[in-house]
């Protein structure tokens, strides 16, 4: 491959890694960056929900001339077809992969790259995608129209347990009964200039753990809600029902069983919240150890404590809990002519002895009705970068302060503040005497 094709390809990664787009992450090998992991995030009101896709993408010697090579990894080892584009096999049936024939202009050319492969596959996981295999686009008879609810309902299901439970399950040592398994090996891949072919005999490390760790606290209630929908309107060990274009080899088999799936949800949430609490008493013997973390993020609180000093910033006040680097407080003071204005909330950030590789954890001590945070108090804020305190400062006040946010159902994390906030005019109203209420609450709490 030549030195223009990998600074193109490295400049690719790049732009997606710094990106604040919430459905799309990318990861690759570091002795081969032709070799990328990527995840697709599903995307909203569809039955891929809040899933997390994991893609294999191979970028050949021929690139950008010709497309790169994919392969869908969420497939329970290749016995679960996702859509009819997307195979057990883990093949991607797209034009613009060359995987599949598509109308004139369809193809792939030398301007389209990594990004829009991903957002093509994405747009793949629609909410009927049913309607995505060759000559059932039309298909209307009672019969079609019965076969595309129960597709939609297994999809919803295995979204679940596939693209958000396992993973997470795996790659923390948990069996689906609840009990330790054995860690994932992590393995390198050692590959040719012609070689890219897929191997199967390896296990992937997930090289996303942290996010998906953090998307499923933001998530969590969205999967819960998921499942309470649902539940209602089947049996349990109820088996999936056979799609006509489904073959041996080729299908999504099963049967439903949510009320195991709210268990393992919750098992999760337990596990992930009970390693955030254990960060900081880890982080104390980085201090006992001399390890550079320790001394950095105390750097940082103090840089940052100086500098909302000599911005005579009162609107916050910033402590280490017991002078710990790896718990900080953050005791925010509503701005005047905000909605936030004359509350007094405490939010708690848990920081990893990995940091930045695994990202602050945020949570509202003080309940406050926001789009932004959920039932359980996890604050949903993107920083503009992650590998400093302040950014990630910055991003948690602006997100709490911002009065008029974009509609974005990847980050309202609150379902009942955003159908108030986003419905009608007089939704809105209601969502601010809810929100001003909660302020008023925290004045109350913070003087009890």
């Amino acid at each position: 491959m030549s030195d223009q094709a990998i600074l193109r390809i490295t400049r690719e990664i790049k732009q997606l890694q710094q990106s604040t787009d919430l459905s799309l992450a990318v990861s690759y090998d570091d002795s081969d960056i032709r070799s990328v992991s990527a995840l697709i995030l599903g995307p909203p009101e569809t039955p891929y929900e809040f899933g997390l896709f994991e893609f294999a993408v191979k970028f050949g010697k021929g690139y950008p001339a010709s497309p790169p090579r994919v392969r869908a990894m969420t497939t329970n080892k290749g016995r679960c077809r996702f859509n009819p584009n997307i195979y057990a096999s883990g093949k991607v049936c797209l034009s613009i992969l060359g995987t599949w024939r598509g109308e004139r202009g369809e193809q792939w050319s030398s301007a389209q790259g990594l990004e829009s492969v991903l957002i093509s596959i994405q747009s793949l996981m629609s909410s009927n995608p049913y309607e995505n295999e060759p000559g059932y686009d039309t298909a209307k008879s009672a019969t079609d129209l019965e076969n595309m609810d129960a597709y939609v309902a297994k999809i919803r299901h295995e979204t679940l347990r596939l693209a958000v439970i396992e993973p997470l399950e795996l790659s923390m040592g948990i069996s689906p009964d609840g009990t330790l398994a054995r860690p994932v090996e992590k393995h390198s891949e050692d590959e040719s200039e012609e070689d890219v072919s897929w191997d199967d005999d390896k296990e992937p490390c997930d090289r996303f753990l942290d996010l998906r760790k953090r998307r499923f606290l933001w998530y969590f209630d969205a999967y819960l809600r998921t499942v309470d929908a649902a539940e209602p309107g089947v049996s349990r060990n109820r088996k999936f029902q056979r799609m006509p274009f489904e073959g041996i080899g080729n299908i999504m088999d099963g049967h439903f069983d949510y009320p195991e799936l709210r268990r393992r949800l919750n098992f999760l949430r337990e596990k992930i919240l009970g390693e955030t609490r254990k960060w900081p008493t880890e982080g104390l013997l980085t201090q006992k150890q001399e390890l550079g973390i320790s001394v950095n993020l105390q750097r940082q609180y103090e840089q940052i404590v100086e500098d909302y000093k000599n911005q005579k910033n009162f609107m916050i006040a910033l402590d280490l809990v017991d002078g710990n680097p790896f718990e900080w407080v953050i005791t925010y003071f509503g701005r005047p002519m905000t909605h936030l204005d004359g509350g007094i909330f405490k939010i708690k950030i848990y920081l990893s002895p990995r940091f930045p590789e695994e990202q602050p954890r945020v949570f509202m001590e003080t309940p406050i009705f926001h789009v932004r945070v959920s039932r359980l108090g996890v604050l949903c804020y993107v920083p503009r970068r992650s590998d400093e305190m302040r950014w990630h400062i910055e991003a948690i006040l602006a997100t709490l302060e911002e009065d008029s946010p974009a509609y974005d159902p990847r980050a309202n994390v609150r379902s009942e503040a955003s159908t108030m906030f986003w419905g009608c005019a007089e939704g809105r109203r209601r969502y601010h005497r809810e929100l001003r209420k909660s302020v008023e609450k925290s004045v109350e709490d913070a003087f009890a």
